[in-house]
């Protein structure tokens, strides 16, 4: 009910360590995400939209910047849209490359020129963000599922998953695996199966040691720890860790885990905005 501008940001700085995801959606389906932010930017009234995208993306730039240019000669983006009464601007930003940026609030402060610093919520972005006007920040993966939910009706995306975690997600898979890539399975599907049989197990005869299954800032499962685990947020959470952004590492039984913590830590002291105890001194 706000009389300020309305704004919609596409959060496409894919930061995490181990996520490939996003990327994949930008340079094989740009168009996805396009329609997927009209959309949303249609249905809160917003006139201005925004893709922040991550620095070390020049590929995906460049794809994204042609889609654009293409949405716009066939009225999809612009003025009146399709004859609709419908204006709608969107404005394609290049981070500088800090991993930071890829939380909400410090993505908001670098978008208006500032710093990557991240603010306390609440207040919440929905209500001031983007030039402290209402502001809706979603990810690439969840805008470019929104044609199909709207083609195909909510119900049946709901059908799919479990009770609590709906539709599919997307997992990025590497590490000591036979088949690393981007799948999309179904929220709810089994850990242990979706390892051993859709990505081809452990190659070169090893045994899996261990498995980062959001990201590399999420807990560590041992082997022994994944055998009854499904693929959501409720279940994962129970074994003690996080579906987070999907970013699975695999770790063979040939991975020292104290130079695998130590590498991890080391990225994020050094992408560390300065702001917080932990992340500053360790």
């Amino acid at each position: 009910d706000s009389p300020k501008p309305k704004y919609l940001i596409c959060n496409a700085d894919e930061s995490e360590p181990g996520t490939f995801k996003d990327r994949l959606l930008i340079e094989k389906d740009p168009h996805s995400i396009i329609e997927g932010t009209i959309l949303a930017s249609y249905a809160i009234g917003s006139h201005i939209a925004f893709i922040y995208i991550r620095g070390e993306m020049p590929l995906g730039h460049k794809i994204m910047v042609k889609a654009i240019e293409e949405a716009e000669k066939a009225s999809y983006l612009g003025k009146n849209i399709q004859g609709s009464g419908y204006d709608l601007q969107l404005i394609l930003h290049r981070g500088a490359g800090a991993y930071i940026c890829g939380e909400e609030t410090g993505l908001i402060s670098s978008l208006q020129g500032g710093k990557g610093w991240p603010r306390v919520k609440p207040p919440f972005p929905a209500t001031q963000g983007l030039f402290d006007c209402p502001t809706v920040v979603n990810n690439v993966e969840t805008l470019a599922a929104i044609p199909w939910i709207l083609d195909q009706g909510a119900e049946r995306y709901a059908a799919i998953g479990t009770e609590k975690s709906k539709g599919t997600k997307l997992f990025s898979v590497s590490g000591h695996i036979q088949r690393p890539g981007v799948y999309e399975v179904e929220l709810g599907y089994p850990l242990q199966q979706f390892i051993e049989k859709d990505c081809g197990g452990v190659p070169n005869g090893r045994k899996l040691k261990g498995v980062i299954p959001g990201g590399s800032s999420t807990p560590v499962l041992r082997s022994d720890e994944i055998n009854s685990v499904g693929l959501d947020y409720e279940s994962l959470q129970a074994a003690g860790s996080m579906l987070g952004s999907g970013g699975m590492i695999v770790l063979n039984d040939s991975t020292c885990m104290a130079k695998a913590a130590w590498n991890i830590a080391r990225f994020y002291a050094h992408e560390s905005c300065g702001q917080c105890t932990p992340c500053r001194e360790g």
